[in-house]
């Protein structure tokens, strides 16, 4: 089920499912304010893409539907976030791995879109494989951060790339879909935050334009970069994992 026979999950038959899947990958996203120039579903439409560049090049994998909600209580003070709670994200994840288990689906890969999101991710995978050491999972938690570890020094201009609707994130979005994109509304600053220690705001109290980094540097040719990169990172990760049974 690669190339021109790729299908997400959401638009196959169940005789195309029966050709057989022996893992999935799924996005996890959120629906919040990315400042006047990105959409509001910007962190569930670029980890969806690169979950379905991977599962287009990867035989076996079943694209899951994104989830398009996560714990956005932070940037709620922007108009107009749509927030779970984390409790309520790790019972949804819990129970999507419930389901999966049920079908014999015991490997998984997580793409995770929103920083929010992260402590969620955490603690339920980490639970569930305790729980269930059948179920293998591996997650990409900040793909913002891992992109910019793996494209070459240089590619970014400002703060490394970083950002809410930054530099790197609003490259992204111009690579998934430029026509949801407009630069001449891009506009953000990088906040001045203590060093050294994980500083809790609310995202209004850091930015007024609810964006932070310099989305101005974006260009589809960073988002490319960054896009190829991480693609290449899942594919390679999986073929590997496949390989060793999923057992480290």
């Amino acid at each position: 089920m690669s190339g021109s026979g790729f299908k997400p999950f959401m638009r196959m038959t169940g005789h195309e499912f029966k050709e057989g899947y022996d893992k999935a990958i799924l996005a996890v996203g959120s629906t919040e304010y990315h400042g006047e120039h990105l959409p509001y579903g910007t962190d569930t439409l670029v980890s969806e893409h690169i979950a379905m560049e991977v599962a287009k090049r990867v035989k076996g994998l079943l694209m899951l539907p994104p989830i398009p909600f996560g714990m956005s209580a932070h940037y709620s003070n922007f108009p107009i976030a749509i927030s779970l709670s984390t409790e309520t994200l790790m019972r949804v994840l819990r129970e999507v791995f419930d389901s999966l288990r049920k079908h014999g689906l015991n490997r998984l890969i997580i793409v995770n879109g929103h920083d929010g999101n992260i402590p969620a991710i955490e603690a339920a995978t980490n639970e569930y494989r305790a729980e269930h050491p059948e179920f293998k999972m591996t997650v990409l938690s900040a793909w913002w951060v891992t992109a910019g570890q793996l494209v070459p020094e240089g590619t970014f201009e400002v703060w490394d790339g970083l950002g809410h609707g930054g530099e790197g994130e609003t490259s992204m979005m111009l690579r998934v879909d430029s026509s949801l994109v407009d630069m001449g509304k891009a506009r953000g600053v990088v906040p001045d935050l203590p060093k050294h220690v994980d500083w809790k705001w609310t995202f209004d109290e850091i930015t007024p334009y609810g964006v932070t980094g310099d989305p101005t540097k974006a260009t589809p040719e960073k988002g490319a970069a960054m896009n190829d990169a991480l693609v290449k990172l899942l594919v390679d990760l999986v073929k590997e994992l496949d390989e060793k049974d999923w057992k480290t």
